[in-house]
């Protein structure tokens, strides 16, 4: 019998990482028409809307009352059809206020979780956030969500290792990794040429650093890296052949912060970066609109859909991703990047660790990832010159990195979409089975005694 699906997420239109994570693993799912009834989504909102099909219900984020009537619609829903329901909840703190509206502070995704399961409804909880030194609040509801959920699910090894170490004390088998879908089928589903041709930069070497913008992202130094190469490795001739696109624009939650002190207050960094370096650089709406034969870098100041993402990963040669935050277990861009065939260098965060190193031992600095499928480097100051020196072997080395970019393409090629949401439903599957499993065929002991043969 299908499963009816239960996506509990913030959803496009919201400009959010995980409402679109949550929006591809939905398109996804749909495709599996054996296994799957329908995929429907409540959207966690802030004014975001409208919504379309597969959003039928909506969360007002700010209003106890409506995350207690999702509840009631939800479970409404699941017994209307024949087709059991599985819930999905995409769990990332900064989406669950307190009852006074502060972020980060909520217990909303736990009472959902313990709701749902009371009433027989198989509940999956997806982490986007996995911290290593949480605090007592952040603590309790990770482990409030293994407790009243039939499983936790994150994209890498190293967030289960996490969960099951003392920080938090969850049983292994209670987390699943699987990993984050990737949009790009092949690589020459766009031809680089074809779309450097198409935006105006032929015959150049084209570095990147995309997404949403904001403080934790570093760009500052992936900027001052790419001065230092500039300075110290490039001709006059060589520098108008290579250009910095750093695309997207500010996170919409940072730019309203504090009135905007905080966003013009980034802005300005980013712009003295670009003046310490001597730098030039031109700000504009569309790629084909920049000068590149006069710009260093070029700040593409849009919000990115998915079209013109799939151009740029097409179009790139390496993906600079100096990310500041070491604990962040999952990167839509990095995913994308290796499924693209592309080189990325980035700083050593949880998730670059394991795509990128395997989660092998590595020592301070410059790393050339295992198997060869990207860079690592360390955050901060230090990466201004390790992206620098990475850069240089990477420009300099054409064939060493288009090994790269077949060896990351390899793993990328895994981490389709198509089989990140097979694997889900297998892990449904087990799921349920295990919890129809009949446990009477021996008698159940407890322990009553010490003994020296407990592990």
């Amino acid at each position: 019998m299908p499963y009816n699906i239960r996506i509990i997420s913030t959803y496009p239109p919201r400009r959010c990482g995980v409402g679109t994570f949550s929006r591809d693993l939905a398109t996804a799912l749909a495709h599996f028409t054996g296994e799957v009834g329908h995929v429907r989504v409540t959207a966690i909102d802030k004014g975001s809307g409208p919504y379309r099909i597969p959003v039928d219900l909506t969360i007002d984020q700010y209003n106890p009352r409506s995350w207690a009537d999702a509840i009631t619609n939800t479970v409404a829903r699941a017994n209307e059809g024949t087709n059991p329901t599985v819930i999905l909840l995409q769990h990332e703190y900064g989406l669950d206020p307190d009852d006074h509206g502060n972020d980060g502070q909520g217990d909303n995704f736990v009472k959902m979780a313990k709701a749902f399961k009371a009433r027989g409804l198989t509940t999956l909880v997806y982490l986007h956030t996995v911290l290593d030194d949480p605090d007592p609040h952040q603590k309790r509801i990770i482990q409030d969500l293994a407790k009243n959920s039939d499983g936790l699910i994150v994209t890498t090894e190293s967030a289960v290792e996490i969960l099951e170490s003392n920080t938090y004390g969850i049983e292994h088998s209670k987390a699943k990794p699987i990993d984050h879908g990737i949009r790009m089928q092949h690589p020459s589903q766009f031809d680089r040429l074809e779309i450097k041709k198409e935006y105006g930069m032929e015959n150049r070497f084209v570095v990147c650093t995309l997404g949403l913008l904001s403080p934790g992202k570093g760009i500052e130094y992936g900027i001052s890296a790419y001065g230092t190469l500039i300075r110290e490795s490039l001709t006059d001739e060589q520098r108008k052949r290579i250009v910095y696109v750093i695309a997207g624009k500010a996170h919409p939650e940072f730019v309203k912060a504090e009135n905007g002190r905080l966003h013009r207050e980034y802005q300005e960094r980013l712009n003295k970066a670009l003046e310490d370096e001597k730098l030039k650089s031109c700000r504009v709406k569309e790629l084909g609109e920049a000068d590149f034969a006069g710009c260093d870098v070029v700040l593409l100041d849009t919000f990115l859909d998915d079209n013109t993402l799939l151009k740029l990963y097409g179009a790139i040669n390496v993906m600079v991703l100096p990310y500041l935050n070491m604990q962040q277990i999952s990167s839509g861009i990095l995913a994308d990047t290796l499924g693209s065939g592309r080189v990325a260098v980035a700083t050593k965060f949880r998730y670059a660790l394991e795509l990128i190193h395997s989660n092998k031992p590595y020592p301070r600095g410059l790393v050339i990832g295992r198997r060869a499928r990207g860079i690592l480097v360390d955050p901060g100051d230090p990466s201004v010159e390790q992206i620098a020196r990475a850069l240089d072997y990477l420009l300099f080395n054409q064939s060493k990195r288009l090994r790269m970019e077949r060896q990351a393409h390899q793993r990328g090629y895994q981490m389709r979409w198509y089989n990140s949401a097979w694997a889900l439903l297998q892990h449904i599957d087990f799921v349920r089975e295990e919890k129809e499993i009949v446990t009477g065929r021996g008698v159940t002991f407890s322990r009553q005694k010490k003994s020296v043969l407990e592990r």
